[in-house]
Protein backbone atom coordinates (compact mmCIF):
# COMPACT_ATOMS: atom_id res chain seq x y z
CA UNK A 1 0.00 0.00 0.00
CA UNK A 2 1.17 3.60 -1.28
CA UNK A 3 0.68 5.26 2.60
CA UNK A 4 3.43 7.05 4.24
CA UNK A 5 3.23 9.47 7.73
CA UNK A 6 4.52 12.73 5.75
CA UNK A 7 4.09 14.37 2.44
CA UNK A 8 7.95 14.47 1.41
CA UNK A 9 7.31 11.61 -0.95
CA UNK A 10 4.59 13.67 -2.68
CA UNK A 11 6.85 16.82 -3.04
CA UNK A 12 9.11 14.56 -4.71
CA UNK A 13 6.70 13.15 -7.56
CA UNK A 14 5.49 16.26 -8.44
CA UNK A 15 6.33 19.04 -6.11
CA UNK A 16 3.14 18.69 -4.10
CA UNK A 17 0.68 19.01 -6.50
CA UNK A 18 -2.42 17.25 -7.04
CA UNK A 19 -5.46 17.26 -9.09
CA UNK A 20 -7.20 16.21 -5.91
CA UNK A 21 -7.25 16.41 -2.41
CA UNK A 22 -9.58 14.06 -0.52
CA UNK A 23 -9.98 14.50 3.30
CA UNK A 24 -11.17 11.80 5.19
CA UNK A 25 -10.01 8.17 4.32
CA UNK A 26 -13.31 6.01 5.12
CA UNK A 27 -15.98 4.70 3.01
CA UNK A 28 -16.71 7.80 1.07
CA UNK A 29 -13.07 9.40 0.87
CA UNK A 30 -11.69 5.89 -0.37
CA UNK A 31 -14.57 5.05 -2.58
CA UNK A 32 -14.22 8.46 -4.20
CA UNK A 33 -10.00 8.31 -4.48
CA UNK A 34 -10.63 4.36 -6.39
CA UNK A 35 -12.51 6.40 -8.70
CA UNK A 36 -10.38 9.05 -9.33
CA UNK A 37 -7.08 7.15 -9.59
CA UNK A 38 -9.38 4.61 -12.54
CA UNK A 39 -10.15 8.10 -14.04
CA UNK A 40 -5.58 8.79 -13.89
CA UNK A 41 -6.16 11.70 -11.77
CA UNK A 42 -3.37 12.27 -9.09
CA UNK A 43 -5.14 11.66 -6.22
CA UNK A 44 -4.24 12.42 -2.48
CA UNK A 45 -5.85 10.73 0.43
CA UNK A 46 -5.46 12.61 3.97
CA UNK A 47 -6.59 10.33 6.52
CA UNK A 48 -6.57 11.23 10.34
CA UNK A 49 -7.27 7.23 11.21
CA UNK A 50 -10.81 7.93 13.14
CA UNK A 51 -13.87 6.47 11.22
CA UNK A 52 -17.20 6.81 12.99
CA UNK A 53 -18.13 2.91 13.47
CA UNK A 54 -14.42 2.15 14.73
CA UNK A 55 -16.27 0.93 17.70
CA UNK A 56 -18.43 -1.98 15.85
CA UNK A 57 -17.26 -5.54 15.02
CA UNK A 58 -19.05 -5.51 12.16
CA UNK A 59 -20.97 -3.80 9.59
CA UNK A 60 -24.31 -4.90 7.83
CA UNK A 61 -26.49 -4.35 4.98
CA UNK A 62 -24.14 -3.55 2.47
CA UNK A 63 -24.23 -6.30 -0.61
CA UNK A 64 -21.30 -8.45 -0.55
CA UNK A 65 -19.99 -7.15 2.23
CA UNK A 66 -22.72 -7.87 4.90
CA UNK A 67 -20.98 -8.61 8.41
CA UNK A 68 -17.67 -7.45 7.54
CA UNK A 69 -15.41 -5.66 9.99
CA UNK A 70 -15.25 -2.05 9.02
CA UNK A 71 -11.33 -2.47 9.85
CA UNK A 72 -11.49 -4.93 7.04
CA UNK A 73 -13.13 -2.89 5.00
CA UNK A 74 -11.00 0.17 5.17
CA UNK A 75 -7.77 -1.83 4.89
CA UNK A 76 -9.32 -3.73 1.29
CA UNK A 77 -10.40 -0.15 0.32
CA UNK A 78 -6.66 0.63 1.00
CA UNK A 79 -5.09 -2.04 -1.05
CA UNK A 80 -7.33 -1.12 -4.12
CA UNK A 81 -6.57 2.66 -4.46
CA UNK A 82 -3.03 1.60 -4.38
CA UNK A 83 -3.06 -0.36 -7.34
CA UNK A 84 -3.85 3.11 -9.33
CA UNK A 85 -1.38 4.84 -8.01
CA UNK A 86 -3.83 6.99 -5.26
CA UNK A 87 -1.33 8.24 -2.16
CA UNK A 88 -2.58 8.10 1.42
CA UNK A 89 -1.08 9.82 4.37
CA UNK A 90 -1.85 9.20 7.72
CA UNK A 91 -2.22 12.91 8.87
CA UNK A 92 -4.63 15.17 9.69
CA UNK A 93 -5.73 18.64 7.69
CA UNK A 94 -5.35 21.93 9.43
CA UNK A 95 -6.29 24.44 7.58
CA UNK A 96 -7.28 25.19 3.61
CA UNK A 97 -6.84 28.12 1.85
CA UNK A 98 -7.77 29.42 -2.03
CA UNK A 99 -6.21 31.51 -4.83
CA UNK A 100 -6.22 29.58 -8.50
CA UNK A 101 -5.93 26.18 -6.33
CA UNK A 102 -6.47 25.15 -3.33
CA UNK A 103 -3.37 24.73 -0.26
CA UNK A 104 -4.37 22.16 1.87
CA UNK A 105 -1.77 22.33 5.10
CA UNK A 106 -1.42 19.20 6.81
CA UNK A 107 -0.30 18.67 10.67
CA UNK A 108 2.98 17.44 9.66
CA UNK A 109 3.75 20.88 8.20
CA UNK A 110 4.07 20.66 4.54
CA UNK A 111 1.00 22.11 2.21
CA UNK A 112 0.07 20.32 -0.89
CA UNK A 113 -1.99 22.20 -3.63
CA UNK A 114 -4.78 20.96 -5.41
CA UNK A 115 -7.09 21.86 -8.20
CA UNK A 116 -10.03 20.18 -6.41
CA UNK A 117 -11.21 18.85 -2.91
CA UNK A 118 -13.31 16.33 -1.39
CA UNK A 119 -14.36 16.60 2.31
CA UNK A 120 -14.98 13.20 4.01
CA UNK A 121 -14.57 13.69 7.36
CA UNK A 122 -17.44 12.43 8.40
CA UNK A 123 -18.67 13.35 12.24
CA UNK A 124 -18.28 12.30 15.67
CA UNK A 125 -20.63 10.83 18.04
CA UNK A 126 -20.97 12.17 21.83
CA UNK A 127 -22.55 9.36 24.08
CA UNK A 128 -25.03 10.05 26.67
CA UNK A 129 -23.23 10.52 30.06
CA UNK A 130 -24.58 7.02 31.88
CA UNK A 131 -21.82 5.18 33.43
CA UNK A 132 -21.33 2.07 30.73
CA UNK A 133 -22.30 3.26 27.50
CA UNK A 134 -19.41 4.73 26.57
CA UNK A 135 -16.94 1.47 27.39
CA UNK A 136 -20.32 -0.95 25.83
CA UNK A 137 -21.10 0.77 22.91
CA UNK A 138 -20.82 -1.31 19.60
CA UNK A 139 -21.13 -4.10 21.42
CA UNK A 140 -24.41 -4.26 23.60
CA UNK A 141 -25.29 -0.25 23.65
CA UNK A 142 -26.08 0.10 20.22
CA UNK A 143 -27.50 3.32 18.31
CA UNK A 144 -28.72 1.64 14.49
CA UNK A 145 -31.02 -0.83 14.46
CA UNK A 146 -30.43 -1.17 10.63
CA UNK A 147 -26.60 -2.14 11.48
CA UNK A 148 -27.35 -4.29 13.98
CA UNK A 149 -30.67 -5.31 14.71
CA UNK A 150 -30.61 -9.04 13.22
CA UNK A 151 -27.93 -9.75 14.82
CA UNK A 152 -29.92 -8.99 18.32
CA UNK A 153 -33.13 -9.90 17.09
CA UNK A 154 -35.37 -11.24 19.93
CA UNK A 155 -33.74 -9.88 22.84
CA UNK A 156 -34.87 -7.65 25.90
CA UNK A 157 -33.98 -4.27 24.50
CA UNK A 158 -33.79 -0.45 26.04
CA UNK A 159 -33.75 2.47 25.10
CA UNK A 160 -32.51 4.92 26.44
CA UNK A 161 -34.36 8.48 26.35
CA UNK A 162 -32.00 11.70 25.37
CA UNK A 163 -35.29 13.48 23.81
CA UNK A 164 -38.62 13.53 22.85
CA UNK A 165 -37.62 12.75 19.44
CA UNK A 166 -35.87 9.55 21.05
CA UNK A 167 -39.97 8.15 20.71
CA UNK A 168 -39.14 7.26 17.00
CA UNK A 169 -36.23 4.93 17.85
CA UNK A 170 -38.40 3.22 20.52
CA UNK A 171 -41.03 2.48 18.30
CA UNK A 172 -38.33 1.42 15.03
CA UNK A 173 -36.40 -0.76 17.35
CA UNK A 174 -39.82 -2.79 17.77
CA UNK A 175 -39.64 -3.97 14.19
CA UNK A 176 -36.49 -6.68 15.95
CA UNK A 177 -38.09 -7.12 19.41
CA UNK A 178 -41.47 -7.48 20.94
CA UNK A 179 -39.60 -6.83 24.38
CA UNK A 180 -38.58 -3.01 24.43
CA UNK A 181 -38.54 -1.03 27.48
CA UNK A 182 -38.50 2.98 27.05
CA UNK A 183 -36.40 4.93 29.86
CA UNK A 184 -37.32 8.19 29.80
CA UNK A 185 -34.41 8.92 31.74
CA UNK A 186 -34.54 12.89 32.10
CA UNK A 187 -37.14 13.16 29.13
CA UNK A 188 -40.35 13.98 31.32
CA UNK A 189 -43.24 11.97 30.34
CA UNK A 190 -45.34 15.15 30.15
CA UNK A 191 -42.62 16.13 26.88
CA UNK A 192 -44.61 12.96 24.58
CA UNK A 193 -47.07 13.64 22.40
CA UNK A 194 -50.72 11.78 23.58
CA UNK A 195 -50.36 10.30 19.80
CA UNK A 196 -46.68 9.09 20.96
CA UNK A 197 -48.26 7.12 24.18
CA UNK A 198 -50.57 6.09 21.47
CA UNK A 199 -47.94 4.66 19.17
CA UNK A 200 -45.71 2.90 21.98
CA UNK A 201 -48.32 1.48 23.19
CA UNK A 202 -49.63 0.04 20.47
CA UNK A 203 -46.29 -1.47 19.60
CA UNK A 204 -46.07 -2.83 22.71
CA UNK A 205 -42.95 -0.78 24.04
CA UNK A 206 -43.43 -0.45 28.03
CA UNK A 207 -42.62 3.39 29.14
CA UNK A 208 -40.37 3.75 32.31
CA UNK A 209 -39.53 7.00 33.82
CA UNK A 210 -37.15 7.89 36.05
CA UNK A 211 -33.41 8.78 35.25
CA UNK A 212 -31.12 6.03 34.26
CA UNK A 213 -28.10 5.71 37.00
CA UNK A 214 -25.90 2.82 35.24
CA UNK A 215 -25.78 0.16 33.35
CA UNK A 216 -25.54 -3.37 34.63
CA UNK A 217 -23.41 -6.18 33.55
CA UNK A 218 -22.11 -9.57 34.43
CA UNK A 219 -19.34 -11.70 32.73
CA UNK A 220 -18.42 -8.31 30.18
CA UNK A 221 -22.04 -8.78 29.26
CA UNK A 222 -25.04 -6.41 29.67
CA UNK A 223 -27.63 -7.42 31.89
CA UNK A 224 -29.44 -4.64 33.02
CA UNK A 225 -30.58 -1.00 33.56
CA UNK A 226 -29.95 0.43 36.98
CA UNK A 227 -32.05 3.59 38.18
CA UNK A 228 -31.44 6.09 40.23
CA UNK A 229 -33.92 5.00 42.30
CA UNK A 230 -32.45 1.52 42.92
CA UNK A 231 -34.52 -0.52 40.71
CA UNK A 232 -33.06 -2.56 37.78
CA UNK A 233 -34.83 -3.70 34.73
CA UNK A 234 -33.35 -6.56 32.90
CA UNK A 235 -32.02 -5.96 29.80
CA UNK A 236 -29.35 -7.25 27.16
CA UNK A 237 -29.48 -4.51 24.59
CA UNK A 238 -29.50 -0.86 24.80
CA UNK A 239 -30.32 1.25 22.05
CA UNK A 240 -29.08 4.95 22.61
CA UNK A 241 -28.95 8.26 20.71
CA UNK A 242 -25.93 9.98 20.29
CA UNK A 243 -25.39 13.66 19.17
CA UNK A 244 -24.21 13.88 16.37
CA UNK A 245 -21.21 16.08 15.87
CA UNK A 246 -20.55 16.85 11.99
CA UNK A 247 -16.44 17.89 11.38
CA UNK A 248 -17.19 20.70 9.38
CA UNK A 249 -14.27 22.87 10.33
CA UNK A 250 -12.84 22.85 7.12
CA UNK A 251 -15.83 23.79 4.82
CA UNK A 252 -17.58 26.43 7.45
CA UNK A 253 -13.41 28.06 7.24
CA UNK A 254 -13.75 27.80 3.26
CA UNK A 255 -17.21 29.57 3.35
CA UNK A 256 -19.58 26.90 2.63
CA UNK A 257 -23.00 27.29 3.38
CA UNK A 258 -24.53 25.09 5.97
CA UNK A 259 -28.00 24.08 6.61
CA UNK A 260 -29.12 23.49 10.44
CA UNK A 261 -31.05 20.15 11.02
CA UNK A 262 -32.20 18.46 14.41
CA UNK A 263 -28.81 16.43 14.12
CA UNK A 264 -26.26 19.31 13.66
CA UNK A 265 -24.96 21.61 10.78
CA UNK A 266 -24.34 19.95 7.33
CA UNK A 267 -22.91 21.66 4.38
CA UNK A 268 -25.89 22.41 1.05
CA UNK A 269 -25.29 20.23 -1.79
CA UNK A 270 -26.11 18.94 -5.03
CA UNK A 271 -27.18 15.69 -6.13
CA UNK A 272 -22.97 15.14 -6.20
CA UNK A 273 -22.32 16.76 -3.31
CA UNK A 274 -20.56 20.08 -4.75
CA UNK A 275 -21.04 22.50 -2.35
CA UNK A 276 -21.59 26.08 -2.24
CA UNK A 277 -18.30 26.71 -2.85
CA UNK A 278 -16.77 25.91 -6.60
CA UNK A 279 -14.47 23.24 -6.50
CA UNK A 280 -15.30 21.40 -3.11
CA UNK A 281 -17.25 18.74 -2.63
CA UNK A 282 -18.54 16.83 0.65
CA UNK A 283 -19.58 13.52 0.87
CA UNK A 284 -20.49 10.51 3.72
CA UNK A 285 -21.19 11.78 7.05
CA UNK A 286 -19.79 15.11 6.38
CA UNK A 287 -23.41 16.11 4.93
CA UNK A 288 -25.67 13.83 7.22
CA UNK A 289 -26.28 12.21 10.25
CA UNK A 290 -28.28 9.64 8.09
CA UNK A 291 -25.07 8.06 6.08
CA UNK A 292 -24.67 4.73 6.51
CA UNK A 293 -21.51 2.73 4.89
CA UNK A 294 -22.93 2.04 1.42
CA UNK A 295 -24.54 5.56 1.18
CA UNK A 296 -21.29 7.27 2.22
CA UNK A 297 -19.22 4.76 -0.62
CA UNK A 298 -21.85 5.68 -3.20
CA UNK A 299 -21.73 9.58 -2.54
CA UNK A 300 -17.94 9.45 -2.56
CA UNK A 301 -18.19 7.76 -6.31
CA UNK A 302 -20.72 10.78 -7.36
CA UNK A 303 -18.65 13.42 -5.86
CA UNK A 304 -15.37 12.24 -7.74
CA UNK A 305 -17.41 11.09 -11.18
CA UNK A 306 -18.49 15.11 -10.83
CA UNK A 307 -14.91 16.27 -10.60
CA UNK A 308 -13.52 13.81 -13.35
CA UNK A 309 -16.04 15.89 -15.32
CA UNK A 310 -15.61 19.00 -14.22
CA UNK A 311 -11.59 19.14 -14.69
CA UNK A 312 -11.83 17.59 -18.00
CA UNK A 313 -14.50 20.38 -19.20
CA UNK A 314 -12.39 23.19 -17.47
CA UNK A 315 -8.98 22.18 -19.76
CA UNK A 316 -10.75 21.71 -22.61
CA UNK A 317 -12.39 25.16 -22.33
CA UNK A 318 -9.48 26.60 -21.45
CA UNK A 319 -7.41 25.24 -24.53
CA UNK A 320 -10.47 26.62 -26.49
CA UNK A 321 -10.22 30.01 -24.85
CA UNK A 322 -6.83 30.48 -25.30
Amino acid sequence: MNETDNTDNHDRTHDGRYDVVVVGGGAAGLSAALVLGRARLRTLVVDAGEPRNAPSSHMQGYLSRDGMSPAEFLALGREEIARYGVELVRDRVTEVTRDEDFTVVLDAGRPVRARRLIVATGLKDELPEVPGVAERFGRDVLHCPFCHGWEVRDEPFGVLASSAMSVHQALIVSQWSKDVTFFLHRVAEEELSDQDLRRLAAAGVDVVPGEVAELVTEDDRLTGVRLADGTTHTRSVLFVGPRPVPQTGLLERLGAELNETPFGAYPVVDPTGLTTVPGVWAAGNAIGFTEQVVHAASGGYRAAAAIVGDLLMSELDAAVSG
